[in-house]
């Protein structure tokens, strides 16, 4: 075994953390214990590039388990739980390469370090590392049978990939099955983002004005959460169907330029770049906070932060305070990058034990393939996102009713009608 983490001494904690997400995360751990006994996943190799928190500590866990040979990589330098890293390396002898606080440099070599592995299946958040997959793939040996793409950061790019005609083995879009993105980005990045905010700067956010850009499924969960918090909600948007989703919700829309001037709270969303610039910047008031929800930290223009700043000032672990030429103080929590990870802890167990289900049964496709499905970005059979729901109500203790043979006949027909 391999491993490059922060601090072994840290194993300890981290697997009580990964313990407290483990009861917390019952469709994946039912998973395990329907597979664990047959090994399907035996003789097969998972490169994994994912933030490592005590959620994926669980996904890893339960991969393992079932048979697979695991190497292990954080997907945002500053999202990685160094005491769940330390965890997967002493306790669960995982190959992992993931610490807190890395450059970019180190990052790429972490991403470099796991695909050494020559992994079979390839488990991604943001496509970094199925990008530099693609660039070593020239003359390998490996098999590779797929991969699967966890946020929409990456299956935008990868679908980039794909129509680019360079898309050199299939990937699974885990991040469109509605039991993830209608879960997952919706409610768990609305309450662990505002978490983030709150963690770094313990604002009261009833009475604020706060600026949601983008009301996508990741904005739209913000919105609300920050609503149902008593603050004061200003959508942007470039898309009018989002837009008028918004209004129609019940928010103001806006263009930046108008609510950069009244803002207290700036929190982007959209997976673009530049969505909050210098203009926008040199308008805001005195004590505005920027914190961005999308994958990549690009969405608020730091470069344009420090042209029109003097003596940036750290204060707090999490928080930036720059000092603008025009004398009003902005503050930028987390470097600007996921502010849910780079300020908290990421998503509630809770609507991760969803998502690492779709991942699961995603890497159990791939692996029964065989390296037979053709090099393209497929999405998740809807039998998968049912038996995913189904697995949470029940664990939930719900019960929900059941077409019966003459309504299914109904649905199916057309024949009948007034």
């Amino acid at each position: 075994m391999n491993y490059h983490v922060k601090d072994t001494s840290l194993a300890a904690e981290g697997k009580k953390r990964i313990d407290w997400a483990e009861v917390h995360m019952p469709v994946l751990v039912a998973l395990k214990h329907k597979y664990e006994s047959e090994k399907p996943l035996k003789g097969t190799k998972i490169a994994g590039c994912l933030h490592v928190t005590k959620e994926t500590g669980v996904l890893v866990r339960v991969l393992q388990s079932v048979g697979a040979e695991i190497s292990w990589c954080g997907c945002n330098p500053l999202s990685t739980q160094d005491d769940v890293a330390a965890s997967l390396a002493i306790d669960e002898n995982i190959s992992v390469f993931a610490r807190r606080g890395i450059s970019t440099k180190e990052y790429y070599e972490d991403i470099n370090s796991a695909i050494g592995i020559r992994p079979n299946i390839t488990i991604d958040d943001g496509a970094d590392l199925t990008v530099e997959m693609h660039k070593n793939m020239n003359g390998s040996k490996s098999v590779i049978y797929g991969g699967t793409e966890e946020t929409t950061t990456g299956v935008v790019r990868l679908r980039a990939l794909q129509n680019a005609g360079k898309l050199k083995y299939p990937i699974i879009a885990v991040n469109d099955a509605e039991t993830k993105h209608d879960f997952d980005n919706v409610y768990g990045t609305g309450q662990s983002a505002l978490d983030g905010i709150i963690r770094a700067t313990n604002i009261l956010f009833a009475g604020k004005n706060v600026v949601v850009a983008g009301y996508g499924h990741v904005g739209k969960g913000i919105a609300k959460r920050a609503a149902g918090m008593g603050a004061n909600v200003i959508v942007t948007e470039v898309d009018p169907i989002a837009a008028l989703k918004a209004k129609l919700d019940g928010f103001s829309v806006a263009q930046m330029i108008s609510a950069s001037e009244i803002g207290d709270v700036f929190i982007t969303t959209t997976g673009c770049k530049d969505v909050i610039v210098g203009g926008d910047i040199s308008r805001m008031k005195d004590g505005a906070i920027l914190a961005n929800a999308g994958h990549f930290n690009v969405e608020i223009s730091i470069p344009a932060i420090e042209a029109q700043s003097t003596s940036p000032r750290q204060v707090n672990e999490h928080t930036v305070q720059y000092n603008l030429k025009s004398g009003s103080r902005i503050y930028l929590i987390g470097e600007g990058r996921l502010v849910n990870l780079a300020a908290a802890e990421g998503h509630p167990s809770e609507v991760m034990d969803m998502s690492f289900a779709n991942q699961f049964l995603s890497v159990m496709k791939l692996a029964e393939s065989k390296g037979s499905l053709k090099p393209l970005v497929y999405g998740i059979d809807r039998s998968q996102d049912n038996q995913i729901a189904l697995a949470k109500l029940e664990s939930m203790g719900i019960h929900i009713d059941a077409l019966t043979d003459d309504q299914r006949l109904y649905l199916e027909g057309f024949s009948e009608g007034t």
